[in-house]
């Protein structure tokens, strides 16, 4: 019997696998998964599903390469690698969406296929990336900026190791990208938990305030 949910198969699996972890890989850099994903195709490691077919050119990889190249060198300029997290914020979670949703099935109704991809693909870059800007400002806050290089090292490894291992291994692609997704969902809760509340006697004051302000003008 048909229930319709025939798109809930292993290989739709490891396509949802695969574009999650190379949705991870954009929260580090943008342009890696994109650049691993052209070069493995471009030289027939990997055969790229028909709305991919733009990134299977020289052209392309060409274009990929420089802009990688770009964003890689931008981190490592002091105190612009903190601004170049405010573009990279929206940048890497639009990668991770497009991405995930040309890897899924296309015979899935176009609104799931962009949903499920927006939440899979653009919530794990964008909650990677949220561990990256979080980590980088602690760095700068800590070292002025001193320690940014070496976390800038480690987000590159991590970007090429999960881009990788997305094509040859994703099921280990998945796990690691899990790990990684973990960690910053602490990190997150941690830093949402530290930040300053309103104390119980700045809002009594304000009210008190607000109340004395209402017999004033009434007078």
């Amino acid at each position: 019997m048909d229930t319709g949910m025939g798109w809930l198969d292993f290989n739709t699996f490891l396509e949802l696998a695969l574009g999650i972890s190379l949705s991870a890989a954009a929260g580090f850099r943008v342009f890696v998964p994109l650049l691993v994903l052209s070069l493995a195709a471009v030289f027939g490691h990997f055969d790229l599903p028909t709305n991919l077919d733009w990134a299977e050119s020289p052209q392309a990889l060409a274009v990929f390469a420089a802009a990688c190249a770009l964003e890689i060198g931008g981190y490592y300029i002091p105190w612009f690698d903190t601004v170049l997290d405010t573009v990279a914020t929206p940048a890497a979670i639009l990668a991770g969406t497009v991405v995930s949703a040309a890897l899924i099935d296309p015979s899935m109704a176009p609104v799931a296929q962009w949903t499920l991809a927006f939440v899979a693909g653009g919530g794990t870059a964008g909650l990677t990336k949220m561990l990256t800007n979080i980590l980088r400002v602690a760095s700068t806050a800590i070292s002025g900026g001193l320690t940014n290089p070496i976390l800038a090292t480690i987000e590159l490894g991590l970007a090429i190791a999960l881009s990788v291992l997305a094509i040859t291994l994703p099921l280990v692609g998945l796990f690691l990208a899990v790990l990684v997704l973990g960690i910053a969902v602490q990190r997150l809760w941690q830093f949402l938990r530290k930040l300053p509340k309103p104390s119980p006697e700045a809002d009594s004051g304000a009210a008190v305030s607000s109340v004395e302000l209402g017999n004033g003008s009434g007078e």
